[in-house]
């Protein structure tokens, strides 16, 4: 028998995690300190400096920068922002009609229809309900938001060498898991296993809850159950079940490794949200709300700390320019830093040459109908084996004519096969995906659209990846500033590819920095 100090961390929250729910997985890796919390944000009480003449240059106009630029902004700091690109918002891109895709060597230029309800978000794409930084910044901001379905039982999981081949609802899959396992759990009980550890009383309360998690007959064997979906009837008939999936067939699978408990992971579990019409509208909401000069196409040359601050050079407008400030915060991606001539500290810079770069690719697609509400799916993932890995379906506008969904979501190693694509070739190979899933998908397909971050302009790459033993050398050395210069972004944080994680970064070097500046002056105070 199993005992509770044989199982690993892993699989006791998984047992948490199929028993309740996303809080209770989140809660307990708390407790256990699997994972640290992002907690509330900061109250930032920086230091007034207006009228002091205090400046600060951030350079990058993703989240963080603008955060940055925000909050500095409203306490006296003289703002200036560099942007590489001619567009502002980093890795959050929604693209639209007309919008042109700055992938390296290949155009495209995205043909959704003129509307404002035919967007794709080739970047942040989801807001966990725990991400409480960016939530705040959208009520601040008045940037509006709406509930995002994630995970959905009514979508399809689908392994070609699983299940004939065929697509099989999500809901099927976890009814007949859970039917099964129960049914193993309810023998276990009758063979008087748990006899030591639980009373009488206990093991008769297990007994039926056993029976009500898998939906047990009486005997306790599993037959099937409707929580896999209706197969007949319902209304004015009697509702027949499916049969259930064998279980050899269900532990086969990968499924259960990729995506049965997606939605306990707290990052991809209720509550999630998205910004209403596009993601990009808390970069919207940041320029309106900021001051201060943004420039683009501003391409840095050095960055050197100096006896009064840093100094910065740049070239915008066919011309080399210098710009000096009394702090620097920086979210260019940390593997283009050591290319740019700086006096940084050899350490500084070996601790940003040893974080791996992650790659992402995403690939959208406006479908002349929604088909999919047709069978039922009103937002969720369906996951597939094949090399799109994902087909995401929105969860707005529901019944609306037309409508995007993500054809495509390659991670990690897997979407280098997509980059060495042309544009048409990713379209026609998603697009050949899909109709394994749905068939007629490919007849839905009105326009698409790809983007492949590790060939984006001024990106090459997302996500940054530490090792342990990165992280164990280098981590306190790149959070902390090297003289007045900042590293931030999500590429320092615990939580690499999402906007939390770069808020947080920001937030952290704000802070940092207002000790230091109050540290400062109160020196000055006390020498007068």
């Amino acid at each position: 028998m199993m005992k509770i100090n044989d199982l690993s961390r892993r699989n006791f929250l998984n047992l948490v995690g199929v028993a309740g729910g996303s809080t209770a997985i989140y809660q307990t890796s708390l407790a256990m300190g699997v994972m640290s919390e992002t907690g509330k944000p900061a109250k930032l009480d920086l230091k007034q400096v207006k009228g002091e003449k205090k400046s600060v240059l951030v350079l990058g106009a993703g989240i963080s920068g603008l955060s940055v630029a925000y909050e500095l902004e409203r306490v006296g700091y003289q703002v200036t922002v560099l942007e590489a690109s001619k567009r502002i918002g980093g890795r959050n891109l929604t693209l639209r009609h007309g919008d042109e895709i700055d992938e390296l060597g290949q155009k495209q230029i995205c043909e959704f229809d003129d509307d404002p309800k035919m967007y794709f978000n080739a970047g942040p794409a989801r807001i966990p309900g725990h991400h409480r930084r960016v939530l705040q910044y959208c009520k601040m901001l008045k940037v509006p938001l709406q509930i995002k379905t994630n995970f959905s039982r009514p979508a399809y999981t689908h392994e070609a060498d699983h299940f004939g081949g065929e697509p099989i609802r999500v809901s099927r899959y976890i009814a007949d898991a859970r039917g099964f396992l129960s049914e193993l759990l309810h023998k276990a009980v009758d063979k008087n296993i748990f006899d030591e550890s639980l009373s009488p009383e206990e093991i008769e309360k297990l007994r039926d809850f056993v029976k009500n998690y898998g939906d047990l007959k009486a005997d306790g064997t599993y037959q099937g159950t409707i929580r896999g979906g209706i197969k007949s009837g319902g209304m004015v008939t009697p509702s027949a079940s499916h049969e259930p999936i064998e279980l050899r067939a269900l532990l086969d699978s990968n499924f259960w490794r990729s995506g049965l408990v997606s939605s306990e992971n707290p990052d991809w579990g209720d509550p999630l949200m998205e910004i209403s019409g596009g993601m990009d509208g808390i970069v919207k909401a940041f320029v309106e709300a900021i001051r201060s000069e943004i420039v683009t196409n501003a391409q840095v040359q050095s960055i050197r700390n100096t006896t009064e601050g840093v100094a910065v050079e740049y070239h915008h407008g066919g011309k080399r320019k210098q710009l000096k400030a009394d702090w620097c915060f920086n979210s260019i991606p940390s593997h283009f830093l050591p290319s740019i001539p700086n006096n940084f500290a050899d350490d500084y810079i070996a601790g940003l040459s040893a974080m791996s770069r992650g790659n992402f690719f995403k690939l959208g697609f406006q479908m002349k109908s929604r088909f999919w509400e047709d069978e039922g799916i009103y937002g969720g993932i369906t996951r597939t084996s094949q090399r799109i890995n994902q087909i995401w379906y929105p969860s707005a506008d529901i019944h609306s004519e037309k409508g995007v969904v993500l054809g495509a979501y390659a991670f990690y190693g897997q979407s280098g096969f997509f980059e060495k694509m042309t544009p048409a070739e990713r379209l026609k190979f998603a697009a050949d995906c899909g109709e394994v899933v749905h068939p007629g998908y490919k007849d839905q397909i009105e326009a698409g659209v790809s983007v492949p971050w590790g060939r984006m302009n001024h990106m090459m790459g997302c996500g940054v990846r530490w090792s342990d033993e990165v992280r164990a050398k280098y981590w306190d050395r790149l959070r902390l500033p090297e003289g007045r210069h900042y590293m931030m972004g999500d590429q320092i944080s615990y939580h690499s590819s999402w906007q939390e994680g770069a808020l947080a970064s920001a937030e952290f070097a704000m802070q940092d920095m207002d000790k230091r500046v109050r540290a400062a002056d109160a020196a000055i105070a006390e020498a007068k």
